[in-house]
């Protein structure tokens, strides 16, 4: 019975990445038509909206803390990697990365990896001292290290200040969102199934009754904020990349309230939560757009969330996850419970 049920779960996985493979392949071959365009460029920003969705979902929803200055996270990833990619070969050779050449190419993996890595850098140096903090003062500290990081950037003269960096080469396609997409949702699947992430549910649930388990709270609270920044960095990147022209007003706070919207209507607690939240909120805007109800955006945001939280607080997955998304030996564990 476990081995069937094992093959079942594994079949199915198996399906699900053939399915995401053929529709990232039909939405790049659109990519190229310009009358698909703009159709491809929403499927992107789902999908970068997804990666920043589940990395805040990390912070806030795994290790119980409420950090509102995400988006800053992903300003520092977007700049690092305009940077590298953009500014920095126009000082050296005159023109920035060519996404014909392999050098290009390889420039701008190395740039997407160095966002994540100093947006992890921040969140360490942002999160260390706030973190010892809790509820309202937390989220006024983030919020603020949110905001200082944005007018940092207007301030910078060698990052453009507040004209922000045109001219940023479209690295980002369906290929590249792709596999950075299903590396970062697999590798925090694998923090939150790890022993890190049960002890960070842990803390989130009970500080003190975590401590006196031998729970280390601090680490694993600065743990949970390091990697989070660091996808919200790579989100960052590629998003970038694919808009060709960022300035600090996109990572303002209004950036976070979005990505808070789409954490908390999907469900805080879990992966799919994510991928539903931001899936479908990212569309919603769109919608409005078409029957002309765009400035009541922020009116209509609230209200659903208000009825979610009226009439299922834990969002509409909760702490539910797909079950491809569950790494076996927990399904393993239960049936052993059970048979």
């Amino acid at each position: 019975m476990v081995t069937q049920t094992k093959q079942s779960h594994f079949s199915r996985l198996i399906v699900v990445v053939i399915a995401f493979v053929a529709i990232q392949t039909v939405v790049g071959c659109l990519s190229g038509q310009r009358q698909f365009q703009y159709y491809a460029r929403m499927a992107y920003l789902i999908e970068i909206n997804i990666i920043l969705t589940a990395s805040l979902a990390l912070i806030n929803g795994y290790t119980g803390q409420f950090s509102l200055g995400h988006a800053g996270f992903m300003a520092i990833g977007a700049y690092t990697s305009a940077a590298i990619t953009t500014i920095m070969p126009k000082i050296l050779t005159g023109a920035s990365l060519d996404p014909s050449t392999f050098l290009g190419n390889a420039g701008f993996v190395c740039s997407v990896i160095a966002a994540g890595c100093v947006a992890g850098v921040f969140g360490f140096i942002i999160g260390f001292p706030s973190l010892r903090l809790r509820g309202d003062y937390l989220a006024i500290v983030t919020l603020a290290s949110g905001e200082v990081i944005r007018a940092g950037l207007r301030f910078s003269n060698f990052l453009g200040g507040p004209r922000g960096i045109p001219g940023i080469p479209p690295f980002t396609n369906a290929a590249y969102l792709g596999l950075f997409f299903v590396a970062s949702l697999w590798m925090m699947r694998n923090f939150v199934y790890s022993r890190f992430g049960r002890a960070c549910i842990a803390v989130r649930d009970n500080e003190i009754a975590a401590a006196s388990m031998g729970i280390n709270v601090t680490f694993q609270k600065v743990s949970a904020f390091i990697i989070g920044a660091f996808f919200a960095g790579v989100a960052g990147a590629l998003f970038a990349h694919m808009s060709r022209y960022i300035n600090p007003d996109n990572f303002g706070f209004l950036k976070t309230l979005d990505v808070l919207i789409f954490l908390y209507i999907g469900g805080s607690s879990s992966i799919a939560g994510s991928i539903v939240g931001a899936g479908i909120f990212t569309i919603v805007p769109e919608g409005l757009r078409l029957v002309n109800l765009e400035s009541w955006r922020m009116v209509i945001y609230p209200l659903i969330l208000i009825l979610v939280m009226r009439f299922k607080r834990d969002g509409i997955m909760g702490d539910r996850d797909f079950s491809f998304l569950v790494p076996w030996k927990y399904k393993e564990m239960v049936l052993k419970r059970t048979l």
